[in-house]
């Protein structure tokens, strides 16, 4: 620091110091007063020292007032809000969440619903716990192949829940950060196992939509042994990352995969377009056939038909021919019978000599008697002719 210099002399008063003596009042009162300070010489000496202490003190104050608004800013924004609700006596419990309180570092068995509720300030410490769906995201999971190649899960999804009625002795045995243990944890073990006994086809294309359910499962069955309370309800894995020059072997792959498929597809195409010809030619053969058999069908009903008619003809004409035999026969019986009612001696006789009348020719010779017998012999040879025929009628 300079040393003081001394105050020069001015050759002659201002009017400023004539009345700075001539008023009875000092002059730093009459400053107080003023309105405007009156205007000195700059000099070096003490009343510069003075005018830089004052200064200094002001700079002083301001950065000190500073700092303490840097450190109050510091500690409002570091102070979480769960310090916080441990400074007050009243707080809330949101909807979804119990709350969960410790005493001094030990759980309490006492777990709050939804609301707001009171607890002691500094000595009983309080979180809320969520019991309702959440989903936990696990991301850049790395793991090697069976192969060797390495990949990277960006990122799994795990929808969990944890019970209400465990949230005790969840956070008694496991803590607050349960799901690191339960979920983010076991997830990157678990990839890690399935990755190290699996090649990259099997990982990346073959076995890659079983790992859902294979996620699941493990974790489900190690929460149920270990912590009933954690039930986990799905597990969603995306597509790992796999080394560039790999990935194009794929995709070249499955280009291939894809124009194999084409073919196949084509094939069964012109498969069902020939089984459909097929198809269509054993319709219309059948169609044909089918028109055959009625058309043949109908032939035969005719056939059917006019031989029925041709048999009633005949049973017509059979009838009525049986009815002129029966009628002949009537005709000759009753011819007969009369007949025989009519053949009687005198009548036979009558006719007889009628013969022999009618006869023109007249024989004469030795002979002539075998030819022509006595009347009175044949008479009676033809009475007893014509009793034997009406004792054979009459049996």
């Amino acid at each position: 620091m300079d040393p003081p210099q001394e105050r020069p002399e001015f050759p002659s008063e201002t009017p400023t110091d004539q009345r700075l003596q001539g008023s009875e009042t000092p002059p730093v009162q009459r400053l107080h007063r003023s309105e405007t300070p009156p205007v000195r010489p700059q000099a070096a000496g003490g009343e510069g020292a003075a005018a830089a202490t004052a200064s200094g003190g002001d700079f002083y104050a301001i950065i000190t007032v500073f700092f303490l608004f840097i450190v109050i800013s510091s500690f409002v924004a570091f102070l979480s809000s769960s310090t916080l609700s441990n400074l007050t006596i009243l707080h809330q419990v949101p909807e979804g969440h119990v709350g969960v309180y410790w005493r001094g570092g030990a759980l309490l068995k006492t777990i709050t619903e939804p609301g707001f509720h009171l607890k002691m300030p500094l000595i009983t410490q309080f979180e809320p716990i969520q019991v309702t769906l959440q989903t936990d995201q696990v991301r850049d999971i790395p793991c090697g192949t069976k192969g060797g190649v390495m990949i990277n899960f960006e990122k799994i999804e795990v929808v969990n829940r944890l019970h209400k009625d465990y949230v005790y002795e969840t956070l008694l045995n496991y803590g607050v950060q349960y799901d690191n243990t339960w979920i983010y944890d076991k997830i990157h073990h678990e990839i890690n196992q399935f990755c190290s006994a699996h090649s990259l086809q099997q990982v990346y294309i073959d076995m890659f939509d079983q790992i859902d359910e294979k996620m699941k499962d493990s974790l489900q069955g190690d929460c149920t042994r270990y912590a009933p309370g954690i039930e986990i309800i799905s597990v969603r894995v995306t597509k790992p990352t796999i080394p560039e020059i790999i990935r194009h072997n794929f995709v070249q792959m499955e280009q291939e995969r894809t124009n194999v498929l084409i073919s196949i597809e084509k094939q069964k195409v012109a498969e069902k377009e020939a089984e459909t010809r097929k198809k269509m030619a054993i319709t219309e053969a059948e169609k044909n056939a089918h028109v055959s058999k009625i058309l043949m069908q109908q032939k035969l009903m005719e056939k059917d038909s006019a031989r029925m008619q041709e048999e009633i003809e005949n049973q017509m004409y059979l009838a009525r021919e049986k009815s002129l035999a029966d009628a002949n026969f009537y005709r000759l019986t009753k011819e007969a019978e009369a007949n025989k009612l009519k053949l009687t001696p005198e009548y036979l006789e009558l006719r007889f000599i009628e013969s022999i009348a009618n006869n023109s020719k007249i024989f004469f010779g030795n002979k002539v008697p075998n030819m022509v017998f006595d009347q009175r012999l044949l008479g009676n040879f033809l009475q007893s002719v014509a009793k034997n025929v009406v004792a054979e009628a009459e049996l």
